[in-house]
């Protein structure tokens, strides 16, 4: 019977599968390639244990390929975005109008000259 294979416990967890996958080595070989216990690569692996950006970076280098950062694009659907737009408009014009109270204070404009006219 086939077996759907778990994901990845953590997104750390799939990177590092992701880099032994390519790499084509053994685990006991990325990680002596890297300079961990194996033991260690593999609570990686199973989510145990998170590896930090360093580690990261020289389990990529021992199996042959290069961690890069690169600015994130947000998955914006423009299209989307403005039906969305559309509609918030329409339901802003769409409540009943209600004119604001006059304040009980006066304005800042007239303490201001009020102000001025004082000094």
């Amino acid at each position: 019977m086939w077996k759907a294979k778990p994901a990845a416990a953590t997104p750390s967890a799939g990177l590092v599968e992701e880099i032994l996958r390519s790499s084509g080595l053994s685990q006991a070989e990325l990680a002596r390639r890297a300079g961990l216990p194996r033991s260690v690569l593999n609570a990686y692996l199973r989510g145990r244990r998170e590896p930090g950006a360093d580690t990261l970076a020289r389990l990529a280098a021992a199996g042959g390929t290069e961690l890069t950062i690169t600015p994130r694009k947000g998955p914006l659907d423009s299209e989307r975005a403005g039906r969305i737009l559309v509609q918030v408009l329409e339901l802003a014009e769409a409540l009943p109008y209600r004119p604001r109270p006059e304040l009980g204070y006066p304005r800042l404009p007239d303490r201001i000259a009020a102000g001025a006219s004082t000094r």
